[in-house]
């Protein structure tokens, strides 16, 4: 038997300090140096550059250039299984809970000012920033007067008359559409909406955000991002009373076509592993340039790729027992989809390793993440990533103090500074919210930069993106990714300590949060034996984590009752363009429940409802739900569960037992 968790902080937060520092963890030292020795931080960042030249809508020409860009380099790699699958996307086809969005596509999309004394000011043209025309965008000619209306989400912002017009708001486009262009009759939006919030959010007036409109609105119109500079001009004005003629131009809009996702493998050795895979993803579609967001994290997973395929085509190392296999979707709707089109994929992919924003130098503000999954889905795969990017921190921090060690992984253009990767809790926002969504429960690491000040604008450039940081993920993602395709029995006690350092840090994060020493503890215990009975289901013993909440659990009848998820539909409520669960309740005239909006302590209500679902398992009472999601992201109100259990029982998503 296995040595039980023993809580012992002193040791424990030496040991996260100077974890793994010589040699490296899990791996032989001759396979990390290999590896080490062969990725090219420089090499990725050079396929950051190629990338970042194309405007990667979904389904647009700009993704499907990209797309044959990362196949040209896995068929010179010497790859297996190369290919774009394509899957149709009209705006009705349903894959799981996605809506299949419309692929779209711009040609061009001019915003002019005309002046009283015959002259025209340019003012956004997508031919020279693509960012600057919101995504589904419609074909549009227009001369007419422009409308300051502030935020415009609200019917008090339409006091003056803008049938006609333009409107100017702070807001995103999308979230003024069905308002300023449905019920207010407007001809079309120009936005300075600001970034994501951080603390560098409006801090910089020349920078322009990415904007969006609804893909599925019967609103359909155009929309012009300007910066807060420009807006800012274009307000003073219009607030003395000027008259502002604007002419637009756009020739854009959504069309049939495909969801288009690259893959390729590394076949597996071993003749009874090899349909089991170990999944490298990202996410392949962007606004021009994206570098950081998300060129980074596909030019990585190239490259790692490319470095796992030469060295064992050079023996260097040995062919994995299990396959690996790399993906280069559209975010979230293109994992979502294959996984639902392609069941079989679904069903070998045992673990994935997702980069998203992996390249962020000190002056983007960036901080690494090596984020966990979320408590519903315990798994001994984020402690393995863990204990290489900790080994890697020491060794990079050893360099930067000193100027000497093993591992440095610096690239002579890239910079010098220790990696300080963050083991960090669940956190959604991404391709990992699908895999890791209860309907395909496949455990997912997910490495990525936050926060970014540049993320989603015009400055996201790959001048931007650090090529030592490049390699240091691919290094982190290689070796993991290698170590879980050979994993076999003889690997357990090395598994083991990887689980107990990773305990350690979990333990620190509930203390840091306020729990009780002695719930911590407990906390700890069967954190550490769930994720252990994860790696006893990985190696095809049988293993059970246990369920039974440390949290005194109220009784009641609402609290005893127990829900099991309805095999069909497969994916999360909300993905990508669409929210599956509001529009199913619109339409089925179901109030949205309160927990939608609930502000936990460390969670807010897209957090609830996604672990909610996952708890679903047909085992757990109401009561276990609401005490797990309170150990997860503070205490919810036990009728706020039973409201949302409900609601997802009137919708047919889950059946009362």
């Amino acid at each position: 038997m296995r040595t039980s968790y023993r809580w012992a902080i002193g040791f424990w937060l030496y040991a996260i300090n100077t974890a793994w520092a010589h040699p490296p963890p899990l791996l032989p030292e001759g396979e990390v140096a290999a590896i080490a020795g062969e990725l090219s931080g420089t090499t990725a960042k050079h396929t950051v550059e190629g990338l970042a030249q194309f405007h990667r809508m979904r389904g647009s020409k700009g993704y499907h250039s990209a797309a044959e860009l990362v196949v040209e380099h896995l068929r010179s790699y010497g790859l297996s299984d190369v290919e774009i699958l394509q899957f149709p996307a009209d705006g009705k086809i349903m894959y799981g809970t996605q809506r299949s969005r419309p692929p779209w596509d711009a040609s061009e999309g001019e915003l002019e000012e005309l002046r009283t004394d015959g002259a025209s000011v340019r003012l956004a043209s997508y031919a020279a920033e693509p960012v600057v025309l919101a995504q589904d965008s419609e074909s549009a000619d227009v001369t007419t007067t422009l409308v300051d209306v502030g935020t415009g989400t609200k019917d008090d912002d339409y006091r003056r008359d803008v049938a006609g017009k333009i409107v100017l708001t702070s807001s995103q486009p999308g979230d003024v559409q069905d308002l300023a262009v449905g019920r207010w009759h407007a001809a079309g939006i120009v936005s300075y909406a600001q970034n994501q919030p951080t603390a560098w959010s409006g801090t910089n007036e020349d920078q322009v955000r990415w904007g969006r409109l609804k893909s599925f609105s019967p609103d359909k119109t155009f929309g012009f991002m300007l910066s807060l500079k420009a807006a800012r001009t274009l307000r003073e004005r219009l607030a003395r009373g000027e008259t502002i003629r604007l002419h637009a131009h756009v020739a854009a809009g959504q069309h049939a076509g495909n969801y288009e996702i690259v893959t390729a493998t590394i076949p597996g050795a071993d003749p009874s592993l090899k349909g089991q895979e170990i999944a490298f993803s990202c996410h392949l579609d962007h606004q021009r340039p994206g570098a950081n967001d998300n060129a980074s994290g596909c030019a990585t997973i190239l490259e790692v790729a490319r470095t796992l395929q030469r060295l064992i085509d050079l023996g260097k190392l040995a062919r994995p027992a299990r396959t690996l296999r790399f993906l280069w979707p559209p975010e979230i709707e293109g994992s979502v989809t294959l996984l639902n089109a392609r069941p079989d994929l679904a069903s070998r992919i045992k673990a994935v390793i997702f980069m998203d924003m992996v390249g962020g130098t000190p002056d983007t503000k960036v901080v690494f993440h090596m984020t966990r999954g979320p408590r519903s889905l315990p798994s001994f795969i984020h402690d393995i990533a863990w204990s290489f990017a900790a080994w890697l921190n020491q060794e990079t921090y050893e360099y930067a103090s000193r100027g000497v060690a093993a591992y440095p992984m610096v690239e002579s253009a890239g910079g010098r500074e220790p990696l300080r990767a963050e083991s960090s809790p669940y956190d959604m926002g991404s391709d990992p919210d699908v895999y890791q969504d209860s309907s395909f429960g496949i455990p997912t690491i997910y490495m990525n930069d936050w926060p970014d000040r540049f993320i989603h604008t015009n400055l996201d450039v790959a001048g931007n993106v650090d090529p030592t940081k490049l390699g240091r993920a691919a290094l982190i993602g290689a070796a993991t990714g290698y170590f879980l395709a050979s994993l076999s029995a003889a690997d357990v006690p090395s598994v083991d300590r990887a689980v107990a350092l990773g305990t350690a840090v979990r333990t620190a994060l509930a203390l840091q949060r306020g729990a009780g020493v002695e719930l911590a503890r407990s906390t700890g215990a069967r954190d550490e034996a769930a994720i252990l009975a994860s790696l006893d289901r990985f190696l095809g013993k049988s293993g059970e984590p246990p369920r039974a909440s440390a949290l005194h659990v109220r009784s009641g009848s609402a609290a005893d009752w127990v829900f099991r998820r309805l095999p069909q539909p497969k994916g999360p409520m909300a993905v990508f363009g669409y929210d599956y669960f509001a529009d199913h309740a619109r339409k089925a005239g179901i109030t949205m429940p309160r927990l939608l909006d609930y502000r936990g302590a460390w969670g807010g209500g897209d957090e609830y409802a996604f672990e909610l679902l996952n708890f679903v398992d047909g085992q757990r009472k109401a009561g276990e739900i609401a005490a797990a999601l309170s150990e997860e992201y503070g205490p919810v109100p036990l009728d706020l569960v039973v409201e949302y259990l409900t609601s997802l029982q009137k919708l047919g998503l889950v059946e009362r037992r």
